[in-house]
């Protein structure tokens, strides 16, 4: 009895120590996510025009970051309070964000890929596609995509709640949620992502290495390949680790420190827009001109 009773005391003392960790942990992503994302909102919104591609793709990239940031609370709440009031269909709602926001942003920072490939490597044959329509109707399709695989989830997720009964969130006694068919879809897509960003890099490094003559009118080369070293850390880092839990089953017990690590990725985004554009911090005005609008190409 007295061994029964230290092991169970062992086991609380240690859940609550990593409780308390997840929400130190979700607690520092929202203090520096909601600012810095919120700042550089506003600044790509209001310093820069919107008619560059790029620029579009991470105005989105920020508002998905956002939309993550503001469900934290809820989790430092309950890792805090180790109670749920809210309700299965919040649960639902704020699991379904986290896992929107690793498919939205990686389809974004993909395109951002891309779209640098493009100016860089074709500048002349791809301006019929860089334009801000092509981007705008890309961006449509990315959201509708995540909506319409969050309807098939969530009904799957209701139906799991419901059968066991689970009376909080995040903390599954009885078993963790079944795996479906629908599952599979976030580890391909970033799979499928991680692959289009690593060639994106690739041409991207052989153009401005190889061909001097024309490379030599991309400013800050240090800039661009930073921002595609960025874009495979945010993958091998932030995204595919937690998406490959549905893999393999050994990983599965480390999906909540792994659901820590992904919701980092918000607070570096910023970085990213602020190596896209050489003037960052100057008014679209100034930016537009002085031909640095997209920070690429003079």
């Amino acid at each position: 009895m007295l061994n029964g009773t230290w092991k169970n005391y062992e086991n609380g003392m240690e859940q609550d120590m990593s409780s308390t960790a997840y929400a130190l942990v979700f607690g520092s992503v929202m203090t520096l996510g909601l600012p810095l994302n919120a700042v550089s909102l506003w600044i790509l919104v209001r310093h820069h025009s919107l008619k560059s591609p790029s620029a579009i793709f991470m105005v989105n990239l920020a508002i998905s970051d956002l939309l993550l940031v503001l469900t934290l609370s809820m989790r430092v709440y309950f890792y805090a309070t180790g109670t749920w009031p809210l309700g299965d269909m919040a649960c639902i709602w704020i699991t379904m964000l986290f896992r929107n926001n690793i498919r939205s942003s990686s389809i974004f920072i993909t395109f951002i890929s891309v779209d640098r490939l493009l100016a860089v490597v074709y500048p002349l044959r791809s301006r019929h596609l860089r334009t801000p329509y092509n981007a705008w109707k890309a961006v449509g399709l990315v959201w509708l995509f995540v909506v319409v695989v969050n309807i098939p989830e969530s009904v799957d997720f209701s139906r799991f709640l419901n059968i066991y009964n689970e009376s909080s969130c995040f903390e599954f006694h009885h078993r963790h949620p079944p795996i479906t068919a629908m599952a599979y879809v976030q580890p391909v897509l970033v799979l499928t992502m991680l692959a289009v960003n690593i060639v994106s890099t690739i041409l991207v490094s052989l153009t401005l290495t190889n061909r001097l003559n024309e490379s030599a009118r991309i400013k800050n080369k240090v800039n661009v390949m930073l921002i595609f070293a960025m874009n495979l850390m945010m993958f091998t880092v932030f995204f595919l680790p937690v998406s490959l839990c549905i893999l393999f089953k050994s990983w599965r017990p480390y999906i909540k420190p792994l659901i820590c690590l992904a919701s980092v990725n918000c607070c570096l985004d910023p970085l990213l827009y602020y190596f896209s554009f050489d003037g960052f911090w100057r008014r679209k005005e100034d930016v537009d001109t002085s031909g640095a609008r997209d920070g690429w190409r003079e």
